[in-house]
């Protein structure tokens, strides 16, 4: 069941300290990035989710007691062609998901190369988060459970295996990485747009991360 009481769809309203955040998705192509990002963001959920180009930006409130966490994601393309633009998005960036597939192995190899670049590109104290997606095919399961696990602690991410289509765990490892975010005043602004589709050509997204 989905906890969507933790998530804050987006009003005029608001009480207590802002907090804002960048937030990129990285992983191979089709393990459901964009499919984790919809569910969370708009409750949806489509079957047939066709392929990122370049990247998405959408926007979601989690709230968490007094403080309201702002993430502003970027959901980026998983093809190779596409891996070169990835620094762009993940610059900058206070936290990060890493998704596979639990029904290919492939793509769990996959994500511990980008687990690997974050530690060693991004920001010292990026937040990052390792989703195994596709949990409602645990009778698929190629990935077992304890090996994410171990090696999640090994790295020191938060881990959970997820489930865009059934909702599982999909608001909660938003609202873990809101909760480990460091929510003291940043100098950084983020951009307020909502929805917007970013293309390989428009301009590159800066950082963001304030607290009001």
């Amino acid at each position: 069941m989905a906890q969507r009481t933790s998530v804050q769809r987006p009003s005029g309203g608001g009480q207590g300290k802002i907090c804002q955040f960048k937030l990129v998705l990285l992983g191979e192509s089709a393990v459901g990035k964009s499919s984790l990002v919809l569910r969370f963001v708009k409750g949806q959920f489509h079957e047939y989710q066709e392929s990122t180009i370049g990247a998405a930006f959408l926007t979601q409130t989690v709230c968490l007691d007094d403080t309201t966490v702002k993430f502003e994601i970027w959901d980026t393309a998983g093809q190779e062609r596409y891996h070169s633009l990835a620094p762009m998005y993940y610059r900058g960036a206070q936290a990060a998901i890493v998704v596979y597939d639990i029904t290919n192995q492939d793509t769990f190899g996959r994500a511990k190369t980008w687990v690997k670049e974050l530690q060693r590109q991004a920001s010292p104290n990026i937040v990052i988060a390792l989703a195994g997606n596709k949990a409602d095919l645990a009778n698929k399961r190629m990935v077992e459970y304890e090996e994410a696990q171990t090696y999640a602690e090994e790295n020191s991410l938060l881990f959970m295996e997820t489930s865009a289509k059934t909702a599982m765990n999909v608001n909660d490892i938003f609202l873990a990485i809101a909760k480990k975010l460091p929510k003291s005043d940043n100098s950084a602004t983020g951009s307020q747009r909502e929805g917007m589709t970013l293309r390989p050509s428009d301009p590159t997204p800066g950082p963001a991360g304030c607290c009001k």
